[in-house]
């Protein structure tokens, strides 16, 4: 997909991943990217003009109408917001398990069907779903954050196919852990996410469906499309 003078929408905009996403988008000639997060003022200052806050709530269907009615030019959607509850499968908090539910699956589903009108009319377009290297296996501490990418990992897999003939591109993203907020304080190898947001939106300018952004997630996912037992076998132990 040729992003110079793409009008992309980026959803928890406001710091880590999300905020690297929107430099790169830029960097690849976007015209404007709408900086969303549930308080548009979070988005730093100073940014670059092309780069306009927007409140949405993703669990809100209210503020997702009102954001799609906001941005109707939209051509890119990230759909970058999410959050991590930390249990396993049977000693994990159900109120938290519901919660990254209802944002990291209903919530990236909630938008997409939102803006696919928006998407449509202004095809050729793109959505870029950011999921997860154990939305393909699980991690047990994460088991309902696993469990909630996994969903939103299906339902990429829907919108690949109803959007397709539509001029809308889907691509799933799958990376490791990455080096932000969201993991502070867990003892692992993480990415920079100045590199996986550059490998995901290299990925979508080219063309892409899938992507491994990161040097750990490419040799992992190497391991699931041979072998998807091994990879859960691996995440496990």
């Amino acid at each position: 997909m040729n992003l110079n003078g793409s009008v992309a929408l980026v959803t928890g905009a406001n710091r880590g991943l999300g905020a690297r996403l929107i430099t790169e988008l830029l960097r690849a000639g976007a015209a404007k990217v709408y900086a969303t997060s549930r308080t548009p003022t979070a988005v730093a200052s100073g940014r670059d003009p092309r780069v306009q806050p927007l409140a949405l709530d993703v669990t809100d269907p209210a503020s997702v109408t009102a954001a799609a009615a906001a941005a109707p030019d939209v051509t890119v959607l990230v759909n970058n917001a999410g959050v991590l509850a930390f249990g396993s499968a049977l000693t994990g908090d159900l109120a938290s398990f519901e919660r990254d539910l209802a944002t990291n699956y209903l919530g990236t589903l909630r938008v997409t069907r939102a803006f696919t009108p928006a998407l449509q009319r202004n095809a050729p377009a793109a959505v870029v779903n950011i999921l997860t290297l154990i939305a393909l296996a699980p991690v047990g501490p994460m088991a309902g954050y696993s469990a909630s990418k996994a969903a939103a990992h299906s339902i990429t897999q829907a919108l690949r196919a109803e959007l397709r003939d539509r001029g809308i591109t889907v691509l799933g993203a799958y990376p490791g852990g990455i080096d932000t907020d969201m993991l502070a304080g867990v003892e692992a190898d993480k990415a920079p996410p100045e590199v996986v947001a550059g490998r995901i939106i290299a990925s979508l300018a080219a063309g892409h469906t899938v992507v491994f952004p990161d040097d750990a997630s490419a040799a992992a996912g190497s391991v699931y499309l041979s072998d998807p037992l091994q990879l859960e076998r691996m995440l496990a132990s």
